[in-house]
């Protein structure tokens, strides 16, 4: 088992920046990929930023690809958002999410990914 424990987040003004975190613990060498996905009121969850748990091959939903950068810190089996530039429409519930080990999965599709973090507001005001 994988926990995924998030952190950060919070309300910021339009073209500001704010930072989520996802420390990981338990079976962490079983993970494939890692990413950010994203659920705004009244719209479906969306994927945001993905990477190889083990590093790059990132990847970025066009609406966010020059804003977000999604990195880890080994150290501290950690995976980071930064989300710089946002705007009102990034509102949301952010959540992390980490696959099993599945060389073959999809890194952009919520379906494959086997534990889930339990979210965090991000607020972005006009």
């Amino acid at each position: 088992q994988v926990q995924l424990v998030e952190s950060g987040g919070g309300t910021v003004q339009a073209g500001g920046s704010l930072r989520v975190s996802c420390a990981a613990s338990g079976r962490t060498f079983d993970i494939w990929n890692v990413a950010y996905f994203r659920r705004a009121p009244g719209k479906e969850r969306e994927f945001v930023a993905g990477m190889r748990w083990s590093g790059g091959n990132t990847n970025y939903a066009y609406s966010v690809k020059g804003r977000f950068t999604i990195s880890r810190e080994n150290a501290k089996n950690t995976v980071y958002l930064q989300m710089n530039s946002l705007k009102p429409e990034d509102t949301a519930v952010y959540y992390c999410a980490a696959t099993g080990w599945r060389p073959s999965a999809s890194m952009t599709s919520g379906e494959p990914y086997d534990y889930w973090g339990q979210g965090t507001q991000v607020t972005v005001s006009s």
